[in-house]
């Protein structure tokens, strides 16, 4: 690919512009990336307020189907990505057709359902050395019939919808085949996996960013953890886990990226498991096609971040190893932070959080605070580990976050 350089401007007098398909946060932290650089920039995305939109130089405002939308798109920019993996694979398919799309529709489509996921991490397993948890598939009433007579090894486990699942939406713990049938059922008896509950130790996550050319550049594992399924707390800093599995764990991240022939910023999502052994074993748990919230750290505490990374794939641009100068700490910020005890609407104390030493808000701009909303996150950055573990306990203490026993 040829490479499109900021600030280019074309025979016909068109700037240098790169379009996003979708409107939310991670749109909008990669225009402002794009613009930082210099590229103008185009949303397509159907919400008249979303964050992404209103600060871009171009939004289309239709659905992310919608063939004149999607014309208007590929005329306005060179090169497209997408901020999320839900868009259409038809809509990436149609965009390729003129313009570049990173990541390509294939990929994302794979994304999109945990079946065909699970199935490139078993078959790439010997490359990368990570295995998926034991699953089954079930789209079938002949399939869960089949799982409950013999696969009694996968229970306790976790049933889930194998699209439309993200924060823990569309699964259901279980212990019982009787459990498993009317799971699926609850589900609405649509395609599943029932993967195999393990006893897990930790969560981390692997940001790789890959150029046409195979160029690949990765950030250090961070370690996550969860709420009711959602993002709550990132830790990045050299001690957040053993030596040895975050090898293991960036190592595999890129053998799967090369597996996929991926352009792009990938997420690969890990599972640490109690085997044994002193420091457990890797699972791969799922990917992502696009930057990712554990990764948004990487704003205030890399010398370039994951949306740098992104806009430097897709237009072709060379791939800096990106370094961290900073351990930082990650807290998500939910709806429920603007929320009293009793359920009222209340402003946070945005004054007490950031007089405290080293705290970067960011807020994406949304209006309206709903439980379970990702409205924004803070970082924390300082000197060393101890330090901005005691800002974030402080932080988090005043914003009343849940997950701090893992800080």
């Amino acid at each position: 690919m040829t490479p499109i350089y900021p600030g280019s401007v074309d025979a016909a007098g068109q700037r240098a512009t790169l379009g996003v398909l979708g409107g939310g946060q991670l749109g909008r932290m990669f225009v402002h990336a794009a613009q930082r650089l210099g590229y103008f920039t185009a949303v397509l995305e159907p919400d008249a307020q979303s964050p992404a939109g209103l600060v871009s130089h171009h939004h289309i405002q239709t659905n992310y189907d919608d063939p004149t939308g999607l014309a208007q798109l590929a005329q306005l920019c060179q090169a497209i990505t997408t901020e999320f993996e839900n868009v259409p694979a038809q809509a990436l398919q149609t965009l390729a057709r003129t313009r570049p799309v990173a990541p390509g529709a294939a990929v994302v489509g794979i994304a999109q359902n945990r079946i065909e996921e699970k199935a490139h991490f078993t078959a790439c397993a010997d490359v990368s050395g990570v295995n998926c948890a034991p699953y089954a598939v079930i789209e079938t009433l002949a399939q869960l019939q089949a799982v409950q007579a013999d696969r009694a090894d996968l229970l306790p486990g976790i049933l889930k919808t194998a699209r439309m699942g993200y924060d823990g939406k569309g699964q259901v713990r279980l212990k019982t085949s009787a459990e498993l049938a009317a799971a699926w059922a609850e589900l609405g008896g649509v395609a599943c996996v029932l993967e195999k509950m393990l006893p897990l130790t930790a969560e981390c996550s692997v940001l790789v960013a890959r150029g046409w050319d195979g160029q690949v550049v990765s950030f250090a594992p961070q370690r996550n953890v969860h709420v009711d399924g959602i993002l709550a707390v990132t830790h990045a800093y050299e001690e957040n886990m053993p030596p040895a599995l975050a090898t293991r764990a960036r190592d595999a991240a890129v053998s799967i990226a090369h597996h996929l022939g991926y352009v792009g910023v990938l997420c690969v999502e890990f599972f640490v498991v109690d085997d044994g052994s002193e420091h457990g074993v890797l699972v791969v748990n799922e990917m992502a096609p696009r930057p990712h919230n554990s990764g948004h750290y990487t704003l205030d505490a890399c010398d370039a971040s994951q949306f740098d990374l992104q806009v430097h794939a897709m237009a072709g641009l060379p791939l800096p190893q990106p370094r961290q100068h900073s351990p930082a700490i990650m807290l998500n910020l939910l709806g429920e932070v603007w929320f009293d005890a009793s359920g009222q609407l209340r402003e946070p104390d945005w004054h007490a959080v950031l007089s405290l030493p080293g705290t970067h808000l960011h807020l994406y701009g949304k209006v309206q605070a709903r439980a379970g909303r990702k409205m924004g996150h803070l970082t924390i950055t300082g000197p060393d580990v101890a330090s901005v573990k005691t800002v974030a306990r402080r932080a988090a203490g005043l914003l009343g976050l849940l997950g701090l026993d893992a800080i």
